[in-house]
């Protein structure tokens, strides 16, 4: 998986002062996108092991509500598949601190088994570890800057724990 950018210091993206991983690639290509340059999966660097303890170390920081998950489209298929082991490793080793997604897709309808952005064995675990989810796909149309978190009015913010 690569990745477009990583913010040690973040407070857009989530609660509190967050860490912010913007994985590469997406296929929603939503109209008015922020990032469309993270639609393309080969944008970016590799995400590695000195990535993750970068990240991960960030996050031990006292200061530091959590981790931000979002892209790209870290729920496509090939992310979900590399982002599972790095979000059990910040799990046990940040147990303290919560994890926020960004999805283009929406939880009831393209994250659930046998639908279509579902991976066995792979998705459940992700969404059992994830905090927050903000869900559906920017819709310029519906662009709405009061909202907190969200770029438009159909995306839901999910409390999921």
């Amino acid at each position: 998986m690569k990745y477009g950018n990583i913010k040690l210091i973040d407070s857009s993206n989530g609660e509190g002062v967050r860490v912010s991983l913007y994985v590469s690639g997406c296929r929603n290509h939503c109209k008015g996108c922020f990032n469309a340059a993270t639609w393309d999966f080969d944008y970016g660097e590799e995400f590695t092991p000195i990535q993750e303890n970068e990240i991960i170390e960030a996050c031990k920081k006292s200061y530091i509500s959590g981790l931000t998950i979002l892209g790209g489209e870290p729920m496509e298929e090939e992310n979900q598949m590399a982002l599972l082991p790095f979000i059990e490793k910040f799990k046990q080793e940040c147990p303290d601190k919560n994890l926020w997604m960004y999805t283009g897709y929406v939880l009831d309808k393209d994250l659930q088994e046998g639908q279509r952005k579902f991976v066995p064995d792979v998705t459940n675990k992700i969404l059992e570890q994830v905090d927050v989810l903000v869900d559906g796909p920017f819709i310029l149309e519906q662009k709405d800057l009061t909202l907190p978190f969200r770029g438009s009015k159909n995306q839901r913010l999910l409390r999921l724990k």
